[in-house]
């Protein structure tokens, strides 16, 4: 863990290089633009070979979709008690998402002239759903569950041949996943984007992955459309002297858990005494943890406890972090949070866990991360959904306006823009 105070001749420098992180290793996009151009030019036979290399798994066409039989055995498997969490989060999601939907409308701004907006859900998305030691069931809900909502006709998911968790089977199942891919990795979303033999294309690609995962979204956009280019998971807690030390070593624990040794937890203080009191914490409750090691990985380079004169400094700075969570646990956290510019979740007071956003609050947990709060948004119904204007002009209305749409041509040297108008008013 790294420590840093606001008096530290270094403590600027520090904070520069905490704000400078990027969301996947240069030598990711490398990797990434090779299985691409494979899937691309291959198909099928790339995702075979892919699979057999990085997941150790041989497919073939026929067995490269999950049966139908496969997803009822591991729905079977599935506790009951796992299956009422997984239906009572989505539930909660859906409501989030249904409240947030955008409504077509119509308006006459000035006479003879209507505008508007038509809203179109996307007729087929592809969802990745990562594996492995920690199936992200919970993303399930959180992207193929919102476009559920938000009415795409066609959901189809990957997720690694090797990995497939009974909760995510069942969990891709219960919102509607139409088709299931034995499919991981970059060469999932390469599949997805591009269409193969098997795999049909789809209009947009969401979903958390590792750096490989990322950077191949972040090379088809524009062939696909994409929810973000998220990095590692990372969590900056604002607290204040009311906050319990405890709470907070849980919380920075909860994101360093995740796996790939590349995530980021902070604590803003402006207690001094805090900062002892949250390590303490952190290493008495890290040794409890059945990852363990893997929290390890990140301890070292990725937990930084931060005091700072005040909390005015406390929210600016996490503001200039633009953190993908960010928790306040100060006695009037919705004062503060009024004060954050960027982040892409907030959450407020000490019984809000960030985890509780990962899990079953009701808003999407894909978010932002690396800074890019500053600029982008989380996953939303909107992110389904096609937006198309409206407009309709009377005769009259255009007659008023064809000398505007003339000036404007010749200003632009578009002679056929204004003739478009003209010739319809003119004698």
């Amino acid at each position: 863990m790294k420590k840093l105070y606001f008096n530290d001749p270094d403590f600027q420098s520090a904070l520069d290089a905490l704000y400078n992180r990027a969301p996947f290793p240069p030598e990711a996009e490398k990797a990434a633009a090779d299985i691409i151009s494979a899937v691309r030019t291959e198909g099928d036979a790339a995702l075979i070979r892919f699979a057999e290399k990085f997941d150790r798994i041989k497919l073939t066409k026929e067995n490269m979709i999950v049966s139908k039989e496969e997803i009822s055995e591991a729905c079977r498997k599935l506790s009951a008690a796992d299956k009422r969490a997984i239906k009572q989060a989505f539930e909660q999601v859906k409501v989030f998402a249904k409240a947030t939907l955008p409504l077509s409308w119509t308006a006459s701004p000035r006479p003879g002239v209507t505008v508007g907006e038509k809203f179109t859900p996307m007729d087929r998305v592809g969802v990745y759903i990562p594996g492995g030691t920690a199936p992200l069931v919970s993303s399930v809900l959180h992207t193929a569950g919102i476009a559920a909502a938000a009415g795409v006709k066609e959901i189809v998911g990957c997720t690694p041949p090797g990995g497939m968790h009974p909760a995510t089977l069942y969990a891709m199942k219960l919102v509607g996943v139409k088709t299931i891919y034995r499919l991981g990795g970059a060469y999932a979303v390469a599949a997805m984007a591009l269409g193969t033999e098997t795999v049909k294309k789809v209009e947009k690609v969401v979903g958390p992955g590792n750096a490989y995962v990322t950077a191949a979204k972040k090379l088809l956009y524009g062939e696909v459309a994409i929810d973000l280019v998220a990095g590692p998971s990372e969590i900056l807690v604002v607290a204040d002297k009311t906050a319990n030390p405890a709470f907070v070593a849980a919380d920075l624990l909860s994101q360093a858990e995740h796996g790939s040794g590349l995530e980021q937890a902070v604590m803003v203080t402006d207690c001094p005494d805090m900062i002892g009191k949250v390590e303490a914490e952190v290493l008495r409750q890290k040794a409890t943890l059945p990852r363990e090691q893997i929290v390890d990985k990140v301890l070292d380079k990725g937990v930084f406890l931060i005091c700072v004169k005040n909390m005015d400094d406390a929210c600016e700075l996490a503001g200039n972090y633009a953190p993908e969570h960010l928790e306040i646990q100060a006695a009037t956290p919705a004062k503060w949070a009024k004060k954050i510019r960027s982040a892409g979740a907030i959450f407020l007071g000490s019984w809000t866990p960030e985890s509780a956003g990962d899990f079953c609050a009701g808003p999407s947990h894909v978010l932002p991360t690396a800074s890019s709060a500053h600029c982008f948004n989380g996953l939303e119904t909107s992110s389904f959904i096609r937006r198309t204007s409206i407009v309709k002009y009377s005769e009259a209305a255009l007659r008023r306006e064809a000398e505007i749409i003339e000036r404007f041509g010749n200003m632009e040297m578009l002679a056929a823009h204004g003739r478009a108008a003209t010739i319809r008013v003119k004698k």
